[in-house]
């Protein structure tokens, strides 16, 4: 399908939800970019939560869930995504263009919020490839940073360049007028598998073996101190959360705030 019949079609927009305007598309490597689209003004949500989107180029539409990258004061919506071939919306979704219409469902969700967390002194949060997204979102908001004295963003992928979106991020961060003060208390931590790099591995083997604590010159993970948030592919999840468990902490929920939380909406 070609970009024009992707995006300007002659399909009615569904009942329940938004059409909103894309205003800006990035492109990172041959598998990442970034969007950003206007915000609704009823549209409320909290930092970390994702919501369903999809594009209007068919009588029912295919919609995914996507973290929100951009936190709950911006006046935009950003996300960021990966580039599926034959993915049944990113196919399509990846050629995207200022101007053209997303679609996204009204009401937002997830469990990568502050208030799933009993408060603690140091946040982790563990993502890999585009499961950085709602943690974009979290080091923009005001609260991360007052409920926690440090955050610590780790971010593993294969390749150097798919660490830019991250490390753009932070760099922006650090002279935000909002929160640059106080995300000098943000520590960046970024490892590759697949290429040479200063920091190389699995985020999991490196707890292991320790080295990441050591780098970062930094106590064990405890359940008195620390706070985890995991967001990354199946096999990831389940092996951090096998990792911050082995270190005494507790899967929590929005109903059950507990030590560490995992986001499951984007594993098939």
């Amino acid at each position: 399908m070609s970009l024009d019949s992707t995006t300007k079609t002659e399909f009615p927009i569904p009942a329940g939800v938004f059409a909103q305007t894309v205003t800006e598309v990035k492109h990172y490597t041959d598998r990442l970019f970034k969007f950003r689209i206007t915000r609704p003004a009823s549209f409320r949500f909290r930092s970390g939560e994702f919501v369903m989107i999809g594009l209007p180029n068919a009588e029912k539409p295919v919609y995914r869930a996507y973290s929100i990258a951009s936190p709950s004061w911006d006046e935009e919506i950003e996300f960021y995504s990966i580039k599926v071939p034959d993915g049944p919306l990113t196919e399509h979704l990846q050629r995207i263009r200022e101007g053209d219409t997303i679609l996204m469902r009204k009401k937002p969700t997830g469990t990568l919020v502050n208030d799933a967390l009993l408060p603690g002194k140091r946040l982790w949060m563990f993502s890999t490839g585009t499961g950085i997204a709602p943690f974009a979102s979290l080091i923009r908001d005001p609260e991360t940073y007052e409920k926690f004295d440090e955050i610590i963003l780790t971010h593993t992928c294969r390749e150097n360049g798919e660490l830019d979106y991250g490390k753009e991020l932070v760099a922006a961060l650090k002279s935000d007028p909002l929160v640059g003060e106080m995300a000098q208390n943000l520590r960046h931590y970024c490892t590759l598998t697949r290429e040479d790099y200063p920091f190389k591995g699995r985020i999991t083997d490196l707890m292991a073996s320790g080295k990441v604590f050591d780098d970062l010159d930094l106590p064990l993970i405890s359940p008195e101190t620390d706070r985890g948030m995991i967001c990354g592919s199946m096999a990831m999840l389940q092996d951090t959360k096998a990792a911050l468990e082995g270190f005494g902490l507790e899967e929590g929920a929005n109903n059950k705030p507990a030590t560490f939380v995992v986001e499951r909406a984007f594993v098939d």
